[in-house]
């Protein structure tokens, strides 16, 4: 045999072997054992001011995550952006140390989660430690400019406050001393939220602003200010001896299509650990205080009795139980017998103890909107034996 013939043969062999080698491997069927997986839930966007970031947010998505609930992409800035990006569906749950201010935020359904305090800051080498309310309310009207005049140094104050008219902090702040969250004041010093004012302070002997003490609790380079000889803290938030404080609230969009996930979310936060974890903040779970809820307008109208403003308060509505452990669903396709029953008849509502709009609203599967057109109110306050149409007939 010829060399060339037997190196063909070779050839020859070794590919009929490749080809076996090939067709039983295709004849094999592999099973696989990988069992599919399924997607996780798409993550709830916050957005919304820092104290309800520091002080509620951060570490409850942390736990949220932990128990495999899914995840929260958390945003921080301040609360006119987490209003409109929630109300625009840009976000799904805001975060405001003050309630709804009315007009576009009418819609929204506002959940009191905790009390936080209201804090005076300003710098560690500051010499005043005690401020009144009425020289507060005077400091910010323009009327006391000198730390003497309050017991301090020769020296100006620099009033530092947040831009943003709307921002929770300062609005709940200017309410209570001024009686309207919209007072103008006489705050050279503007920054876009409270941890840019905190950082201003740290480096300002003669600074004063006002920020929440879950924010600064532990924050050694500024100085909490008592207000009235009381010292803000969890148990004088809680026993009410320190009187500027305020609920922080978690704000959701009925219409979201994410309703199925921010109702679970807003049920975690009444379990032990997230109470837990708000008490490490320096917070006062909503529910563990009804009282603080219960005396606000007692509260609001001696603060300015002591500052000389003569003002009508209106009791804010105290949300059912219900209310706060969950924001109300989007409304049905179709009306419930309730709402056909109510339209059909042009049925009328009265206003019993813990209603709210957003309640009724719910009730009758009709907006906070239609229920404010339909008796012509103004804001989102109701009263104890107030008669509502919850129809438009």
């Amino acid at each position: 045999m010829s060399r060339r013939l037997s190196r063909l043969l070779i050839v020859a062999l070794l590919t009929a072997c490749a080809a076996s080698g090939a067709l039983a491997a295709a004849g094999k069927t592999t099973k696989s054992t990988k069992k599919p997986t399924t997607p996780p839930p798409p993550a709830l966007v916050w957005r919304g001011d820092y104290a309800t970031a520091r002080g509620v947010v951060e570490d409850v998505s942390k736990a949220w995550e932990k128990s495999g609930k899914g995840r929260i992409e958390i945003q921080p800035f301040n609360t006119a952006s987490g209003l409109d990006a929630v109300a625009h569906g840009l976000a799904d749950i805001a975060g405001s140390a003050r309630n709804s201010a009315g007009g576009v935020e009418g819609d929204l359904v506002f959940t009191p989660v905790a009390f936080d305090a209201l804090v005076m800051i300003t710098h560690p080498s500051n010499g005043t430690g005690n401020l009144t309310v009425k020289q507060l309310h005077d400091i910010y009207f323009g009327k006391i400019t000198n730390w003497k005049d309050v017991g301090g140094k020769d020296a100006p104050i620099n009033l530092y406050a947040v831009a943003s008219p709307g921002d929770g902090v300062e609005y709940s702040l200017r309410r209570l001393i001024f009686g309207r969250g919209n007072q103008p004041v006489a705050a050279p010093r503007l920054y876009v939220n409270t941890a840019k004012l905190e950082e201003a302070v740290t480096l300002d002997p003669n600074a004063l602003g006002v920020t929440t003490l879950s924010g600064v609790a532990s924050n050694s380079k500024v100085k909490m200010v008592s207000v009235d000889g009381v010292r803000p803290s969890v148990s004088t938030i809680t026993d009410g001896s320190y009187v500027l404080y305020t609920p922080l609230y978690l704000v959701t969009n009925k219409e979201s299509p994410k309703a199925a996930q921010i109702t679970a979310f807003m049920e975690f936060l009444h379990t032990d650990q997230v109470r837990s974890l708000a008490r490490a903040h320096q917070l006062v779970p909503y529910t563990d205080a009804p009282q603080l809820a219960e005396n606000d307008k007692a509260r609001r109208e001696k603060l300015l009795a002591e500052n000389g403003i003569k003002m009508d308060v209106v009791a804010d509505p105290i949300p059912t139980a219900a209310a706060v452990s969950m924001p109300a669903a989007p409304a049905a396709a179709d009306a419930s017998p309730v709402a056909e029953k109510a339209a059909a008849s042009g049925q009328t509502y009265t206003v019993s103890k813990g209603d709210t709009l957003g309640v009724i609203a719910k009730k009758y599967s009709v907006s906070v909107a239609d229920l404010k057109k339909w008796n012509d109110l103004s804001s989102d306050n109701v009263k104890i034996d107030q008669v509502l149409k919850v129809s438009g007939n």
